[in-house]
């Protein structure tokens, strides 16, 4: 069978056995065909999705097949769709390839900044590191790298194995201080485990000695704080231990301590008693007699003898001790004004006051004879002034 396509004749191909409508419907059926291929290239460029070089790979492969197709229809029209379709294929393949090289970089820009993350981290000192939220840091950088490698564009070969030999150096540097950190760690918390093991013996051996053997377990509680960690487990599990020996001897003196406050209700009765007598001796007149009166509550309060509990005793004691205030304070007027040497000196004071009284008493006569009333304003004045000191003195 053949078509005219122009001035020529093509021959499209043999039907044997069929009527030549049997033909011609055969062969059209193949040009559907071959429309609907690339009706659907069209169909899939402006639905977007799909590479444009993949398309293209597909539009020649259909180009083949529409080129001397075996097929009546208008060939020409679809190659010229094909042209058209081809051309818009390429701009695409160029935006794509551009999209690509942007994607590509950007995806270099990223594991660069992993790497240089991870870098960073080996780079510091081990000693200062926060190894838990570290060993965190690390594992999350290397999931987004996994993650990145897995979902991100294809690197140049060269680039990814650079950037990966580099994170990969840094990651085995960031494990290998890691190690070594947990090692130092392990031998400090062994000699410290030792250390208060130690303690905690000589604390328990401490047992027998009850409430006297309180000092030398403060002592082990100085040497148990300067022993450093031991590791948690192993710390509460000892300090259990140690407060343990230390909650026993306190124990022993809080029983003794109870003890004495239960035998000290008495003597706390008898110094209250005491003090009731010795309320008033403060207003005993005779300082001398007051003072006799409380050396002999003085004598029987230290007889009682001590205490307890101590805040009993020292309360006690600050009462008693106001009243011996009182009379002390009663003793120290007497003296200052019984002391010899003071009354000497009042003596001498009073007879110089004396002396200058009466030759002031003759110097306002002779003012009061002259009529000079300056001077006898003076002379008065003066006069006064030496009388109240005298009267001060008690002359």
């Amino acid at each position: 069978m053949s078509v005219r396509e122009g001035d020529e004749w093509r021959v499209v191909g043999q039907y044997p056995d069929g009527t030549p409508a049997e033909a011609l419907a055969y062969f059209e059926r193949k040009y559907v065909d071959l429309a609907g291929e690339v009706t659907l290239l069209e169909v899939r460029h402006r639905r977007g999705g799909a590479s444009a070089s993949d398309l293209r790979s597909t539009l020649q492969a259909v180009r083949e097949r529409v080129v001397g197709a075996a097929a009546v229809g208008d060939l020409a029209a679809l190659g010229a769709r094909l042209d058209a379709l081809d051309g818009a294929l390429s701009e695409a393949s160029a935006e794509e390839a551009q999209a690509q090289r942007e994607a590509v970089d950007a995806a270099i820009a990223e594991r660069t900044a992993l790497v240089e993350q991870m870098e960073a981290i080996a780079a510091r000192d081990p000693r200062s590191i926060q190894w838990k939220q570290t060993t965190a840091d690390v594992s999350a950088l290397f999931e987004q790298w996994q993650s990145h490698q897995s979902a991100g564009p294809r690197l140049p070969k060269s680039v990814g194995q650079q950037l990966w030999k580099r994170f990969r150096d840094a990651r085995a540097i960031v494990d290998k201080n890691r190690r070594e950190f947990y090692a130092a760690l392990d031998e400090t918390h062994k000699s410290a485990r030792d250390a208060k093991a130690a303690l905690v013996e000589r604390a328990e051996a401490l047992a027998p000695q009850g409430e006297d053997g309180i000092v030398a377990y403060r002592g082990l509680l100085d040497q148990w704080k300067r022993a450093g960690r031991a590791g948690k487990k192993a710390d509460d599990a000892l300090w259990a231990r140690f407060k343990a020996a230390g909650d026993a001897l306190y124990a022993a003196r809080a029983e003794r301590e109870e003890a004495d406050a239960e035998a000290s209700r008495e003597k706390i009765e008898a110094k209250k008693q005491l003090l009731a007598e010795a309320a008033g001796i403060p207003r005993e007149k005779d300082t001398a007699k007051a003072r006799a009166l409380l050396t002999g509550i003085q004598r029987r309060w230290d007889e009682i003898g001590r205490i307890f509990p101590r805040e009993a005793e020292r309360s006690l004691d600050d009462d008693l001790r106001k009243i011996e205030q009182s009379v002390k304070a009663r003793e120290d007027a007497d003296w200052k004004s019984n002391n010899p040497e003071t009354k000497a000196r009042q003596n001498d004071m009073t007879q110089q006051l004396h002396d200058a009284i009466s030759k002031l008493e003759e110097e306002l006569a002779a003012a009061v004879a002259s009529k000079d009333k300056r001077k006898i304003a003076q002379a008065e004045e003066a006069l006064e002034a030496r009388k109240a000191w005298l009267r001060a003195l008690g002359g």
